[in-house]
């Protein structure tokens, strides 16, 4: 890809690894910042040869040296950030999503690590400022490119009309007690409602730089820029169970005792990652199911993974095996009907008569 054109005016860098002020001749800039940090990134419209009419662009280098850090701008070498130029062509809700869902990877990714301060929010659960930063640097996003739409953030709450028929569901740090413990199982959950579909999801892996992705109708895997279709697979045997609250089903219905159902044991490996990456995971091949409890319609930490695994043509219902969002709620995803068939089984001899 050429270097873009036009004058240098950066005026310093902020949070992630985003150039903040490249500006093309005549480009109409939108500033958004990133986790509450000034001038963490712009995005613009520009006419460069490489960016579709009437797309954005977010600009990214590497991350700058302590020396470009203050004091006077300096031109820096374009060829540096051209290769990672996200353009986002405004008429594609997934691309939307994908940049969106890749902003708060950033954030989360440049503050890993450090002694954030925490919010608590109920009893063992609580945010850290990443949370909150992440969830601001996708918001920001959302609300350029289209500020019609209405956001539902999990640390922001409900943005927007209450009955907007667009609604942006964004959950932007799935695995806070991971990340606060210094462990780099996370994910960034961004989807669109539309109605009552789910018509454009992503879900963003700040450490492996991964983003499993849907528009409704197919679900690929970009990483380094290259698209792959998901292909769910039953052949790990592993299983991701959620064992975090809530338990609305508790009388008939805990994942904790799979792990000592002996045709469980004998027929799949369980799994803990404590983060819905794994809901992604079976889309992807890399996990044969996942099952939680737990009433999911709108859940701005599942939605993503639901439409992810639905488009990859998994198995997906409740956890009776009723239709999702129905009757008793819950959600088993499977990469086949004989695996979800097997887990049914086992779920259901746990209680028959709620059946």
């Amino acid at each position: 890809m050429p270097p873009l054109g036009g004058t240098t005016g950066l005026s310093g860098w902020g949070v992630g690894r985003f150039r903040t002020a490249w500006k093309p001749p005549g480009a109409a800039e939108v500033p958004v910042t990133l986790g509450g940090v000034p001038a963490a990134a712009t995005w613009r419209r520009t006419p460069q040869p490489q960016c579709a009419p009437g797309a954005f662009a977010l600009l990214r280098s590497p991350q700058p040296t302590k020396s470009s850090r203050r004091g006077p701008a300096r031109a820096v070498n374009h060829h540096e950030y051209c290769a990672s130029v996200l353009t986002l062509k405004t008429e594609s809700d997934a691309e939307l999503a994908v940049a969106a869902a890749q902003a708060g990877a950033a954030v989360v990714r440049t503050m890993y690590g450090d002694s954030l301060p925490r919010f608590e929010k109920t009893s063992g659960d609580f945010a850290t400022a990443a949370d909150l930063a992440a969830e601001k640097a996708i918001c920001d996003i959302l609300r350029t490119a289209r500020p019609d739409d209405a956001v539902t953030g999990e640390e922001g709450g409900h943005q927007g009309a209450g009955d907007a028929a667009r609604r942006w569901l964004v959950d932007p740090l799935c695995g806070t007690l991971n990340y606060a413990a210094h462990t780099t199982l996370v994910a960034v959950n961004v989807a669109l409602r539309v109605g009552t579909d789910i018509t454009a999801a992503a879900s963003a892996d700040p450490f492996a730089e991964e983003v499993f992705w849907t528009d409704g109708e197919r679900a690929c895997l970009r990483r380094g820029g290259v698209d792959e279709e998901l292909t769910p697979s039953p052949d790990s045997r592993l299983v991701d169970v959620n064992l975090d609250p809530p338990f609305p089903n508790a009388s008939s219905f805990r994942a904790v005792r799979l792990l000592a159902d002996p045709d469980f044991v004998q027929g799949f490996r369980p799994r803990v990652v404590s983060t819905t990456l794994a809901v992604a995971w079976v889309a992807a091949g890399r996990r044969a199911a996942y099952i939680t409890d737990g009433h999911l319609r709108d859940s701005v930490h599942f939605s993503t993974g639901i439409a992810l695994c639905r488009a990859a043509g998994c198995t997906v219902t409740g956890i009776h095996g009723q239709p999702l969002h129905t009757g008793a709620g819950g959600l088993i995803v499977a990469a086949d009907r004989q695996t979800h068939a097997a887990l049914l089984d086992m779920i259901g001899s746990q209680a028959p008569s709620d059946r």
